[in-house]
């Protein structure tokens, strides 16, 4: 996916967020946001958004030397979403379809994104996670992916964010566990989790988790790990949540299901839904040429 104009305001607010969160000093705000607008005049359009993210939060890095600004937060809504999880999970076991329940928490647990809104309450993620119980989703769809799993030798699934992950965690439960490996970012960026999330979460407990290798906020394949591109490759089944993996592979030549909350209008046109709606999509190859259904 490319970057559009409507990027850019986005950006711009992330970056003076970040800077807020690992310093006080006003004039290391100011400097941030001089250098962010100074590279957003350089960007190539045809890149996808994190990419440029990626260069942005390097550059926070670099003047602040903090190298890891959201690490309380990410531990917040790990927490956060730990004490959700006893109760979630009965929920998913106690229902008609444990699998489709799971999904649809899953996705609701997309909404524990800093990148587009740093002051997310809880009370915001609940009525997340209610509304996700009756939203509608592509039924089709998800009978594809639960036909998919059975057959799958390598199940590879794309992780997003901190405190999302433990979300992700109950829809891996229904998956038979010694076929899926679950990825994690290589180096911290955003609230996007690492290796660590994944330990707090419990993950590293029932699954193989592998870092990709990347400081995108996304998956770019080319900035990727030699570990992670070969498992990428070899995978039969990929899983791949939220926004930031959806902007960078959604063009790739592959068989992928996207799991999402639509959190922006660029991404809501692209995909043709309404801002906060439940995605589900299949990528489809067809002569080189990705679809969606």
């Amino acid at each position: 996916m490319r970057t559009y104009l409507d990027c850019i305001p986005c950006f711009a607010r992330q970056a003076l967020d970040s800077a807020r969160l690992e310093t006080e000093d006003r004039r290391i705000h100011e400097q941030v946001m001089r250098d962010t607008l100074s590279l957003i005049t350089r960007m190539d359009f045809r890149q996808s958004p994190p990419a440029m993210a990626q260069k942005i939060h390097r550059l926070i890095r670099d003047r602040t030397g903090v190298h890891d600004p959201y690490r309380d937060l990410k531990h917040r809504f790990n927490k956060m979403a730990l004490d959700l999880y006893p109760e979630l999970s009965r929920r998913v076991e106690a229902s008609a379809d444990p699998f489709e329940t799971a999904l649809r928490l899953a996705i609701a647990g997309n909404i524990i994104d800093l990148g587009v809104k740093t002051g997310l309450s809880e009370a915001q993620i609940q009525k997340a996670i209610n509304r996700s119980f009756t939203a509608p989703l592509h039924t089709e769809i998800v009978r594809q992916l639960t036909d998919a799993i059975p057959s799958a030798k390598q199940i590879l699934y794309l992780g997003d964010n901190a405190g999302e992950i433990v979300f992700d965690r109950l829809l891996i439960e229904q998956m038979p566990r010694e076929k899926v490996t679950f990825v994690v970012r290589g180096q911290p960026v955003i609230n996007d989790a690492t290796i660590e999330d994944a330990r707090i979460a419990g993950l590293t407990d029932i699954v193989t988790v592998i870092e990709n290798g990347s400081d995108a906020p996304g998956t770019i394949l080319e900035d990727c790990s030699q570990e992670f591109r070969d498992r990428f490759e070899q995978a039969d089944l990929v899983i791949a949540k939220g926004q930031g993996n959806y902007e960078t592979l959604s063009d790739v030549d592959k068989n992928i299901f996207f799991i999402l909350k639509a959190k922006c209008t660029v991404i809501a046109r692209g995909l043709g839904c309404e801002v906060g709606e439940m995605i589900l999509r299949k990528s489809k190859v067809s002569g080189g040429v990705v679809h969606f259904a």
